[in-house]
Order: structure tokens, then sequence, then C-alpha cells
């Protein structure tokens, strides 16, 4: 299954639910027996499900990429397996819930993820997936919220995932024969502000040098002439060197709001 890193798409895990879980209310984690969490990759949304679950409760991640599961496996009481999302190695009804997070944007055909979703659970779907065209960024670098913006739609439009998915799974769950569709918004915010962390660090060093761009030049250029991707990429690389030197002066600042949608719906 392929996986977007790019800087600017936020679509990420990290950090998510620190500030609250509310918005999986719906997902009635605490009565949960039997819990599987497809496409956990290294394990985060898994971990957070092992923990709103009762303490006899089962909880499996299953993914795609054994590297990623191995580094998931470290320090927690979840299980995990290898497996396509798409193909579930699991009988129909073999757990009451089946979730997944950031899962739908990466699949060429996410009904048929949804469907597989529906068919290994006898009670719960859900699903945690962004809109990654409405993040939200405001940055002390004036270019950069802009410039964001235009990478984004860009991006966007020469992907060939929908990763702006999040608004849209309700359809897809009623298409899948789900019943009792609702959804709730969580909010992601991602913060950066002295005193910086690596990973802040390490992304304005990539915005610098141009890296995040080019990870994903294939679908930049998709949309883009030649031309016009080396002016966005001359530009990318000026913005994050005024990020570094912000960094440096201790004068950065950035947030950047993620939309995300729970959609939760039942097996009929």
């Amino acid at each position: 299954m392929r996986r977007f890193s790019a800087d600017y798409l936020a679509h990420t895990r990290e950090g998510m639910w620190a500030d609250g879980r509310e918005a999986l209310a719906d997902c009635s984690l605490p009565d949960r027996e039997r819990v599987l969490d497809v496409g956990c990759g290294t394990g985060e949304f898994t971990r957070v499900l092992a923990e709103e679950v009762g303490p006899d409760a089962t909880v499996v991640g299953i993914d795609a990429d054994t590297s990623l599961l191995d580094v998931a496996r470290e320090g927690t009481s979840a299980s995990y397996v290898a497996g396509d999302a798409t193909r579930l190695p699991f009988r129909a009804d073999a757990v009451d819930l089946a979730a997944c997070q950031a899962l739908l944007i990466n699949l060429p055909e996410p009904a048929r993820a949804v469907r597989e979703l529906a068919r290994v659970s006898a009670d719960l779907v859900t699903a945690v997936e962004p809109n990654n065209a409405d993040v939200a960024v405001s940055s002390t670098v004036e270019r950069e919220a802009d410039l964001e913006r235009e990478v984004r739609e860009a991006y966007l439009a020469g992907v060939d995932t929908d990763v702006a998915l999040g608004d849209r799974v309700e359809s897809l769950f009623a298409d899948a024969g789900l019943v009792d569709v609702r959804t709730r918004r969580y909010l992601h915010e991602k913060r950066t502000a002295p005193p910086y962390a690596e990973p802040a660090l390490e992304s304005a060093v990539r915005k610098a040098s141009g890296a995040g761009l080019d990870d994903h030049r294939e679908e930049l250029r998709a949309v883009l002439s030649p031309t016009a991707y080396d002016d966005l990429r001359r530009r990318w690389r000026e913005m994050g060197r005024e990020t570094v030197t912000a960094m440096r002066e201790r004068e950065y600042e950035r947030v950047e709001i993620v939309p995300f949608e729970v959609t939760v719906g039942r097996v009929p």
C-alpha cells in the first residue's frame, strides 16, 4: 500500500488524539471485545484503541508492510499480523469493531477496503480519514501558508488516490450496506514553536533543500510543466531557507490544522 510522506500533505497520524478522544465516542470502545485496526502502520492508532477498550478486549493491527509492523510491535499489548486491507485474512464476523485511520486515502479503490471492513465485523465499522483539501496553515514566515496551499492544490490534482476523501466516507459506508452511519469531526492541530523538536528541524531542512517536493515530483509534474515545477521548487526552497533562519533566531512558529472525519456505521 502506498503511503505519502510529503512535508506539505497533512495526513499523518503522528501526535493524534493526545488532546482528546471525544470524536471516537460513537465507536463505543469500552464495550468492544474484539477490535481490528486495518492498515495500522507503526501502530499509533492501534495503541489508542488498546488504551480505550476494556481490559479483557483483544486488539489486533494488520498492515501489508512488515517493516512497519516490526516498529508497531515494540512496547504494546496489541497483536499484529501482516495482510492486505482489501483481502483481510479473517473470517466474517471475526471482530465487533473493524477500524482504520488514514488508510482509505492511500488506496486506489477504497470501496474494496470498506467492504472488507464490513465483512469481518459483526457490529461496527469506523474510518478516521482526513480531508487534505481543507488543511489550514498559519506561519510567521509570510509566504509559507500561500505556498503550501499552491503545492497542496497541485498535489491533489496530480495524485492517483483521493487524499481529500474524509467528508465522503459516509457514501462509501452506505454503498457497502452499513446503516446508522454518523460522523464526528476531529481537528488535529500540529504546532511548531521553540524549543523546536527534532522532526520540526528536519522538516525545515527538507524544505530548504527541496527534498519535500522531490519526494512527490511525479505527482506534481503530472499537473505542472517542467518550467512551472522548477519555479515552484525555487520558491519552495527560498521559503525553506527563510524558515531555517527564523528557527535559528527562535522566531519561527507554525500552526497546521487538519480536519479528520470519524465515520462510524453498523453492520445490519
